[in-house]
This record gives C-alpha cells, sequence and structure tokens, in this order.
C-alpha cells in the first residue's frame, strides 16, 4: 500500500468513529404548564366567575401531553405568592391544550360581604403537572366585596301608545355604608340580539318605580329584566361597581293598535277661479313619528227637498290616498253650497285617528 492509500484509509476511519459519537445528553422535560398570564374575574351578585387560557406548553418549550389540575387559589392579598385557600380545581380534561377559555365559579357569602363591603378579594390561577407540580400563580385578578342589593320581584311591562311602560316595586332601603350608591340596570333583549343596557337611574325612595321605553320597533318581541348595581366611590380612581342578579324576565309583544292624536286646528277657506270653485283647508301638523299622513272627510249639503235646509249627509272620505302634507284643497264643490270638513291622521300600521273638529265653508257663488 503505498503513503497516498494508506493517509486514505486512515481518514475514513476517523470519519467513521466520529460519526458513532452521541451528542451530549438532554435532561427530559420536567412537564411543568407554563403559569396562566391572563386570568380575568367578574362579580354578579354572590357569584365570581373566572376564566382564563390554559397553557399549551411547558416551561421548557415542550407540548403539554400530562396535565393534572388547575388550582383556583384566594388570596390574602394582591402580593401573595402562595395558593393561600384553594376555592376549587379544574380537572385535566377541561383546560388540557387547545381546550379553549377554562372557567369556574366561586362564591362570596354574604357574612363576607356584610363584614368588609369596601374591601376586595383577589383571586390567581395555579395549573399543575402530573405530579403536582406548577410554574407558581398567575396574574392576579381582583374582585370588590361589596354587597348586593336583591332585584325586583315584579317586575311589569305593559304597551301603550306613549310606548313600553315598565314598573316595579322598589327598594325603600339601601346598604348602611354611607358612601355606597344603587341604581336600577335595565335590560333589553331583541329578537335574535343579545341584552342590552337601554337605560340606568338612581333608586328612589317611592315604592312604585316606571320607566317608558320609547326606543323600539313596533310589531317586534322584547324580553327585559333588571339589576341593582352598588356603586362604590373610590378617591382617585373608577368607582367600583358590583351588579345584583337579574330579575325574572318579562316579554312584550310590541303591537302597534295605538291611532294617532286627532288633528287639530282644521280651517277651510273658499276661493274661485273663473267658472271654477275652490276649497282649501289647513290643520296644525302632528308630530307622531310614525306618522304616515292625512285623510279628508267631508258632508255634503242634503239634496233639495230631501230635508231640512242646512242639514248635512253623512261624512264621507274623499281622498283615496295618504295626504302627506297638512293641507287639502279640494276642487269638487258646487256655487254656492256649504260644506262641512274633519279630518283624521293616520299611522305607518294604518291605525287611523279620530275625526278632528268639523268646520264648515261656502263655495262661492
Amino acid at each position: 500500500m503505498n503513503r497516498l492509500s494508506a493517509l486514505s484509509a486512515v481518514a475514513l476511519l476517523l470519519l467513521l468513529a466520529a460519526c458513532a459519537v452521541p451528542g451530549a445528553p438532554q435532561p427530559p422535560s420536567l412537564g411543568i404548564p407554563r403559569s396562566v398570564q391572563d386570568l380575568e374575574a367578574r362579580r354578579k351578585g354572590d357569584r365570581v366567575m373566572l376564566a382564563w387560557t390554559p397553557p399549551a406548553e411547558t416551561t421548557d418549550a415542550t407540548r403539554i401531553t400530562q396535565p393534572g389540575v388547575a388550582r383556583v387559589c384566594r388570596l390574602a392579598d394582591a402580593r401573595a405568592t402562595t395558593c393561600a385557600e384553594v376555592a376549587g380545581e379544574v380537572t385535566a380534561d377541561h383546560w388540557a391544550a387547545g381546550a379553549g377559555r377554562a372557567e369556574f365559579t366561586d362564591r362570596i357569602p354574604a357574612e363576607t360581604q356584610r363584614a368588609t363591603p369596601t374591601g376586595f378579594r383577589y383571586y390567581a390561577v395555579e395549573t399543575l403537572n402530573a405530579r403536582g407540580q406548577s410554574a407558581g400563580l398567575s396574574n392576579r385578578a381582583r374582585v370588590p366585596l361589596a354587597p348586593t342589593l336583591e332585584p325586583p320581584g315584579d317586575l311589569r311591562a305593559t304597551v301603550g301608545a306613549e310606548g313600553i311602560t315598565l314598573t316595579w316595586t322598589g327598594h325603600l332601603h339601601q346598604h348602611e355604608e354611607p358612601e355606597m350608591r344603587h341604581r336600577y340596570r335595565l335590560y333589553r333583549r331583541s329578537p335574535g340580539g343579545a341584552d342590552a343596557v337601554i337605560a340606568e337611574f338612581l333608586l328612589t325612595a317611592t315604592p312604585e318605580a316606571r320607566i317608558v321605553d320609547r326606543s323600539f320597533d313596533w310589531e317586534k318581541t322584547y324580553q327585559y329584566h333588571l339589576a341593582v348595581v352598588t356603586v362604590l366611590p373610590r378617591e382617585g380612581e373608577t368607582a367600583v361597581e358590583v351588579e345584583g342578579e337579574d330579575s325574572a324576565t318579562v316579554e312584550v309583544v310590541a303591537h302597534d293598535i295605538f291611532p294617532p292624536a286627532a288633528p287639530t286646528g282644521l280651517q277651510a277657506v273658499a276661493s274661485a277661479s273663473g267658472e271654477q270653485r275652490f276649497v282649501d283647508l289647513t290643520w296644525a301638523a302632528n308630530t307622531e313619528t310614525d306618522l304616515a299622513g292625512y285623510h279628508l272627510y267631508r258632508s255634503d249639503p242634503t239634496p233639495a227637498g230631501t230635508g231640512a235646509a242646512g242639514e248635512f249627509l253623512p261624512p264621507r272620505r274623499i281622498t283615496t290616498e295618504l295626504v302627506k302634507a297638512p293641507a287639502f284643497r279640494d276642487d269638487q264643490v258646487e256655487a254656492g253650497k256649504t260644506y262641512r270638513y274633519s279630518v283624521t291622521a293616520v299611522d305607518l300600521r294604518g291605525n287611523e285617528s279620530p275625526k278632528s273638529e268639523e268646520t264648515e265653508e261656502a263655495a262661492p257663488e
């Protein structure tokens, strides 16, 4: 073997030996879930609704394959670093990666609310692996402990010409804390829609409370409910609000059977142009938002020989289509005859008002 061949053989052996050497050993993943960073808390009555996004990876950036439980903690204060009191646990099948938002509901006893009405409770979540290990507590979520009032138990809704009137028996007292205030919050749900706040107003000392909803559409079905909100002003900060439980829901069909008001101020003025005779009529415009127009009615004098002078036939409508403006010219009159007029208002659903007061006018000779 010549020198060149020998060197080539040695190089090949070294290359094969290098390929067989294993890399540096990697420690196994501890499988500890990352800590939650988006815990949210919402208070409603004595319930605290908590929600968060379950972690999908461990602290060493591997996918979680064996999740444990999510432990919901009540904390002594916002600075606590350990779980002072376990409120409950959410099992792995509810918070495994890809499961969406995890949820848990806690309750604040009435005695706790009364004992510290201006205080707060803090929550955190600790996600564990199958061996009970965690990366620590999540972000903190704060909820006020302010007590709430019960909702009205007799909410009623009636439909009238002015709108949908809601009435209930109001609270005659408030909490003893002088800085606390309370107000009603009225919700409405339209067909296929979500609850929307349509009014908020302070509690009064009167036993009967009442509000009229005018911001609706006729011929639709609506649902209403009430809650009482406790408001705790805080100096230099946004006021704290806690909404109480909802009242029972009332449903109402906004069916419009209510006509506009009868027009007023009807006046008639006769005129002539050559052989043509006219009676021009004007009246005060109606102010209803759903007004569609007006109809004119006329009573003709009784034909000669069929009744006493000055008597009139029953009124008949002389408009075939709705008159949009509060004015009309009657050009179907005869010289020398006296006519009696009235006008009605009609809404978009065809409800017609009573007739206005009548007025008389004689066509010129």
